[in-house]
């Protein structure tokens, strides 16, 4: 059976990269699934759950906001934040979040604003994936 090879990197390190079956991805229009000789594709992926599919396992990974290029036999993926589900640890993500929401509560400015915002998004995205894994 043919397989793809899903690479997904952040600006920190390269965080998955395997041979898979299947990927399951949040686009900003909505979930997509991509299986070997997908039509090429270039799109945004937006803040959510990644599934990889490899035979009978499946793989979780909570990402941040993206974009992905699909090939093929080739998924690569470049996002602000990549994190597999069984290294989220629960308890700093919801510390993040709290701290964000209290920052948030205070006056910013527009770019500060955003950097919180992101580190909310990145902390709820995180807790989700977690929470819904259990």
């Amino acid at each position: 059976m043919a397989t793809l090879r899903l690479e997904i990197v952040t600006p920190e390190a390269r965080v998955f990269s395997d041979d898979v079956d299947m990927v399951t991805l949040p686009g900003v229009q909505g979930e997509m699934g991509i299986y070997p000789m997908h039509i090429p594709l270039m799109t945004q992926v937006a803040a959510g759950e990644i599934i990889a599919r490899k035979g009978a396992k499946e793989h979780y990974l909570a990402v941040g906001d993206g974009f992905v290029e699909v090939t093929g036999d080739r998924v690569a993926i470049l996002t602000d934040m990549a994190v597999k589900a069984d290294d989220i640890d629960e308890a700093k993500a919801e510390e993040a979040r709290k701290r964000a929401e209290a920052r948030l509560q205070e006056k910013l400015g527009d770019e500060e604003s955003a950097t919180v915002q992101a580190a909310l998004l990145h902390s709820l995205t995180q807790l989700n994936v977690k929470r819904r894994r259990r």
